[in-house]
């Protein structure tokens, strides 16, 4: 009997969904016998079949985003802003297909041509996180089923919900449904597929420790691919600049925005010594006025809860770590609504502290950081295992170079938040944060393979050195 699944709301702790596991044979086995018929449709045709998703997503932009905002928290406005990235990336991927994956054919000797091409990998996994539980997985399926891949995709099980409805939109636009799966369950449903023999590729957006158990569970099979999208523990650096204002609001942006919940959140505030102090009330200031509330609230809220009150209750419990072992609070975390996981945004000075944990805290706990020089505010930048995200508020061009230069990150900003990245370039991480395999616009060089052919029509061939001369006395009359 198939294990029941249930999705609460963590703004009110009410029953939002309940559904039943799914079978990970019975969905790989549909895919893969249905992959072969997707693969063969025409390009145009994939296309034209994802711009119907674009318009079915339109019109029921209202309750998917209504679905997302009620099964993660974030605020409506929030997740309005999922639904039109949702609507958004099939267009960006068509254009990256193009680009990236389109046949190419050069004339060679003799009327011959060489042709790249690109197949697809066949079955892909996607393992989507729960942050963003349409727009993410969104971002792999798209390129996945536009190169003629069948896909199974396994929703976040704290997602199961915006996990069924899309794949619902994806089958009324007319994907076929064999070729389009949705497998529910929780992670050992999620380690089943990726282990699948029948998977080709494993598509991942989660924590670092998921992806690097992936990473090592396949390290001797080449031939499954693997797309790892994985955290961050994302600087912010702040140096001199007048506009203090206008670099609070980027500060509190890039580490508040959708509760912190973002991969690219600025987990780590990097400043300088000389201005730090007048800086720090300005963002304290700032972070003091946001709405922290359920998604539908009246005045609208900037944040809602987290995902659930067990990574409250880890949060609270590192801010408490931070501050017993050197950090000197700023903003302290509260819990607001008893038996909910709604936490305030905090920030915390752990400059004296000898030993910062290198740890992506997924939500919104900023950490504050004091260098006298710029070389050291790098040096601190790059105190990380991971490499996702990193920006600079402030500096002058040249400091922007040699911090664009020295950073180990896969986006750099300069005077832009540390989140917001944009699909229609390519987003992923060094270190921890990713496997060098870009998402977002570089989707397209994972969900499919080029095949290069030396071509002609009729065959034209000759040896001309090595060969023994013919004995035209041994030749018959």
């Amino acid at each position: 009997m198939a294990a029941t699944l249930t999705s609460h709301e963590p703004a009110t702790g009410v029953l939002l969904w309940q559904g039943e596991a799914g079978d990970v044979e019975a969905e790989v086995a549909r895919a893969r016998a249905a992959w072969p018929r997707w693969a063969a449709q025409p390009i145009a045709y994939r296309i034209e079949t994802l711009r119907r998703f674009v318009n079915v997503v339109r019109r029921n932009e209202d309750a998917l985003a209504d679905l997302i905002a009620r099964e993660t928290g974030k605020p409506l406005w929030d997740a309005h802003a999922e639904v039109a990235g949702v609507m958004a990336k099939v267009d960006i991927s068509v254009a990256a297909y193009s680009e990236r994956t389109g046949q190419k054919r050069l004339e060679a000797a003799l009327g011959a041509r060489q042709s790249v091409r690109h197949k697809p990998h066949g079955v892909m996994a996607v393992l989507g996180p729960y942050n963003f539980p349409a727009h993410l997985p969104n971002g792999h399926i798209v390129p996945a089923l536009l190169a003629g891949n069948a896909v199974v995709f396994k929703p976040s099980e704290k997602t199961p919900a915006v996990g069924e409805m899309l794949v619902k939109l994806y089958h009324e636009a007319g994907v076929p449904i064999e070729a389009m799966r949705l497998l529910l369950g929780g992670p050992d449903a999620g380690k089943a597929l990726a282990a699948h023999p029948d998977v080709g590729g494993i598509l991942f957006t989660g924590s670092a420790q998921t992806g690097i158990a992936i990473n090592r569970q396949f390290a001797a099979q080449p031939s499954k691919i693997l797309a790892l999208e994985m955290g961050g523990n994302n600087p912010i650096v702040v140096w001199d600049t007048p506009e203090i204002n206008a670099a609070a609001v980027l500060v509190v942006q890039s580490a508040f925005l959708s509760s912190g919940q973002r991969c690219t959140a600025a987990s780590r505030l990097i400043v300088k010594e000389s201005f730090a102090d007048a800086f720090i009330a300005e963002v304290k200031k700032l972070a003091d006025r946001l709405i922290v509330d359920h998604p539908h609230a009246d005045p609208t809220p900037y944040m809602g809860p987290v995902i659930d009150n067990e990574t409250a209750d880890g949060l609270t419990e590192s801010f408490l770590w931070l501050m017993s072992n050197g950090g000197k609070p700023i903003k302290h975390m509260v819990r607001p609504k008893k038996g909910l996981p709604f936490v305030s945004p905090a920030i915390i000075d752990v400059t004296a502290m000898t030993e910062r944990p290198d740890v992506e805290l997924f939500g919104p706990l900023l950490q504050v950081i004091r260098v006298a020089e710029f070389g050291d505010a790098i040096a601190e930048a790059n105190n990380t295992r991971y490499g996702l995200s990193a920006s600079l508020i402030g500096g002058t061009p040249d400091q922007y170079n040699q911090y664009w230069a020295n950073v180990r990150a896969g986006v750099i900003n300069w005077n832009r938040p540390t989140n917001g990245a944009s699909s229609s370039a390519p987003f992923g991480g060094v270190g921890i944060s990713g496997n060098h395999r870009p998402s977002a616009y570089y989707a397209a060089d994972y969900c499919a393979y080029p095949v290069v052919s030396a071509e002609i029509e009729q065959p034209r061939a000759s040896i001309g050195v090595g060969l023994k001369d013919i004995d035209i006395s041994a030749m018959g009359d």
